[in-house]
This record gives C-alpha cells, structure tokens and sequence, in this order.
C-alpha cells in the first residue's frame, strides 16, 4: 500500500523538496492563487459549453434528466444527428475537464483523511489522460473529414463514436485506479510518459496530412476546411504549450530535484481545462463565422491602410 501515497502525486504539488520550505510556501500561494483564478473561470464555462452542445447534440432531449452521460448516449444515440460526431467527443472532452476542475476543489479544501488524497489524485490523473484521449480522437474526426471524406460519410456512425468514447474512459480509468496504484513509481512514470508522448507525433500526423488533403478535397465547403484545420492547430498548440513541458520533465527524469520547472508543469496541465473551452468557439459555425470574418475584416483594414499609406507617400 505503500505505493499508493506516492503514485497519487504523479500530477499532485504536494511532492516538495522539505529543505526549500521558505521556497514552498511562496510558490504554494501563488499555485492556490491561480487554481483558484482556473476554478472560478474553467466551472461555470465548462458547465455552460456542455449544456450547449448537450442541446445541440439532442435537440429537444436536453430536459431529460441525466444520471450518466455514457448511459444517456447510448440510450438516445438514435436520435443524435450524424452531423453531430465532433460534439460528441467535445462534451466528453470537457466532462474530463470537469472531472479535473473537481478535483482541483478537493485538492484546495485540503482533505484529512490520505484515503481521500489518493482518490482525488487517482481520479485527477483519469480526468488528464481521458482529456488527452479525447483530444485525439477529436484530431482523428478532423483529419478523416479531410483525408477520407468517402470513407468518413459512409463509415462513421454514432454506435462507433460512443464505443470509442466508451473505450477511452474504460482505458483511463484502468491505467488511474488499477495500474498506477500498485506500480513503483518508476513503472508508472515510464506508463504515464509512454502515454503522454504518443498522441503528440498524432497531432502532428494528423494536421500535415488535412493540409495536404485540402487541395483535392472537393466534397467538404471552404468554410468548413477552415474551421477543421482551425481545429487541429488549436489541439496541437494545447498539447504543445500545456502538456509537452511536463512530459519533459517525467520523461528527461528531472521530477525529484527540479522543483521550478517541475510545478510549472504542473500548473501548465491544471491550465488545460481553460484552454480546452477555446475549442467551442471552433467547433461552433456560427461563432467560428463571426470569428473569421472578423479577423479577414481587420487584415483588409491593415491592407487598406497600408496601401493609403503608399500612396501618400509616393503623392509627397
């Protein structure tokens, strides 16, 4: 059991140097401060975001009372729009987030009992690494939307898209409260780097092959190209800015004695329940339109600008 205690810190800030404690109360603060800052902003967002793609994804089924929202997919998948595969993946992606910003609750209520501790660290860690899951399956839907628009219309169906996410969780889940728990904590760095490292090659897979797809790619709107690859370049600097850094720290073997750099990875994949959200303005038309057409309107303005610019100049 002893192995428990220790594994559960994988993603925990509690695992400090006890000689640096001048050091750890100053970056304790700041760390609470900012969980703090991502808890009031990432709770109500995220509870909104799956409300509204829970409405959008079900129509007129977003009343019906909801105990599981595996079970309520399976139940009412025959009604789900095939339109509608991305959001499926997006609100399970931000139910982990929720999962995450739950624990983080915990975490700062400070709990007494070390049984407690390790169920909220266990139950974090399967909230991170489903949110990477799902952050590739999302990537995946894009690229096949691009790159296989045949195979992608007649082959995909919402009974493969649950079992996918059913999958995900199930995998998650075993890795967080089966294996992790009663590995050393050697084992279960190597599990969690192997991980951690294998969807960002993905990511990168799957946008270069979308860019290259789009030129023969005749079946899919240019507006909707945009938002795709607006999509995948969005995952791919998430997983870039907020998960790369501590995958260099777990994988390089510097967690036990760099401290700084250790918790800033940390606080950089408490940062991604925030930083997921901005994919609900991608996935959204109507707001990725208002997007897109405000930022074509403030390069035509930089150009008419500029151009008026020349022209004086060359008048002088």
């Amino acid at each position: 059991m002893a192995n428990i205690s220790v594994n559960t810190s994988l993603l925990n800030d509690s695992y400090v140097d006890p000689s640096q404690a001048e050091y750890r109360r100053y970056v304790s603060f700041i760390m609470h401060v900012v969980t703090y800052i991502i808890i009031c902003i990432g709770l109500p967002l995220t509870l909104m975001a799956i409300y509204a793609l829970y409405s959008q994804v079900q129509g007129g089924l977003q009343n019906v009372f909801i105990t599981s929202h595996l079970l309520f997919l399976f139940l009412y998948f025959p009604q789900v729009k095939n339109g509608h595969v991305a959001p499926i993946y997006i609100i399970n992606l931000f139910i982990s987030d929720l999962i995450q910003l739950c624990c983080l609750i915990a975490w700062e209520s400070k709990p007494e009992e070390q049984m407690i501790t390790n169920t909220v660290g266990r139950t974090y860690i399967w909230g991170v690494l489903t949110s990477i899951g799902f952050m590739v399956c999302i990537s995946l839907e894009r690229y096949l939307v691009i790159a296989h628009p045949l195979w992608y219309r007649f082959r995909r169906t919402i009974r493969i898209s649950v079992a996918v996410c059913v999958v995900v969780w199930i995998i998650s889940l075993v890795l967080s409260f089966t294996v992790f728990p009663w590995v050393t904590r050697f084992v279960a760095r190597i599990i969690l780097s192997i991980f951690f490292i294998i969807p960002f090659p993905l990511f990168i897979f799957f946008l270069v092959g979308t860019l290259r797809a789009l030129s023969t790619s005749v079946s899919v709107p240019s507006d909707e190209k945009q938002r795709i690859v607006a999509i995948l370049v969005l995952v791919l600097l998430i997983y870039t800015l907020l998960f790369l850094p501590y995958i260099f720290v777990i994988t390089v073997g510097i967690y036990s004695y760099d401290d700084t750099l250790r918790l800033l990875s940390l606080m950089f994949v408490r940062l991604s329940p925030l930083a997921d959200l901005l994919l609900y303005v991608f996935i959204k038309k109507e707001t990725f339109g208002k997007l897109w057409t405000s930022v074509c309107c403030c390069r035509k303005e930089n150009n008419d600008t500029n151009n008026t610019n020349t022209i004086n100049l060359d008048h002088m």
